[in-house]
């Protein structure tokens, strides 16, 4: 057993699969400390769930396009995932800061999709993850893999250039998502517009996509 916050269908509202119905289960904890974290994935309140009671739920929700394995980040309970991810009739949709590369390798198998963030120091507070990152999706890149970028006016030319080379590198797509402070964007769309194009010349495959969920005021 281990405990998850909560449990809910909704539609997903960012990267390329906007507006497919999935099925969320939300895992407690986390290895990093975002500074814009806006998730509750805390112990207060969570439950405590079966691998058979996980199966159950996603047998009767058959209608979702996948199960998203999200958080905090899911991959810290690798061990405790294996058997659902081996058994559920769903589709398996990973949603991870893209950083435990050791631990997506027990997994790697049973995953379809995989959400990985690249996580820039000017928005997170932390320490860049490049090598991590790289591990990551060299291991990931064997499944539908885009890399997600939260960035916000602090965003800088460095970090711009390493996040497209590193994308570059593996051939994945890059999403360029800018920060929410609730449900308004941080930066103006003249700033947006100005950083996909300054990533778009270094590399092509990427898109501008926001937290779409947010201005439909879904969960």
């Amino acid at each position: 057993m281990t405990k998850i916050k909560e449990i809910f269908t909704s539609i997903q509202g960012e990267g390329p699969f906007i507006g497919y119905k999935q099925l969320f289960i939300r895992f407690c904890g986390c290895n990093l400390n975002c500074r814009y974290c806006d998730t509750d994935f805390d112990l207060n309140d969570a439950k405590e769930y079966t691998i058979d009671e996980l199966l159950e739920i996603s047998a009767a929700n058959i209608d979702c396009h996948s199960v998203s394995l999200t958080g905090g980040e899911p991959l810290i309970h690798s061990k405790f995932l294996l058997p659902f991810v081996k058994q559920t009739s769903l589709p398996v949709y990973l949603e991870t800061n893209g950083t435990l590369y050791n631990n997506l390798e027990e997994i790697i198998d049973y995953i379809t999709f995989v959400s990985a963030d690249i996580k820039l120091p000017s928005t997170t507070g932390e320490p860049a993850k490049w090598e991590e990152h790289d591990k990551f999706f060299q291991i990931a890149k064997s499944k539908y893999l885009f890399a997600k970028a939260v960035f916000s006016k602090d965003i800088t030319e460095e970090e711009i250039l390493t996040m497209c080379e590193l994308c570059k590198k593996h051939n994945i797509e890059l999403i360029l998502q800018p920060m929410m402070r609730g449900k308004e964007l941080s930066v103006d769309s003249e700033f947006m517009q100005r950083t996909l194009n300054s990533c778009l010349k270094i590399y092509t495959k990427v898109r501008l996509i926001p937290q779409v969920h947010k201005f439909l005021d879904v969960i």
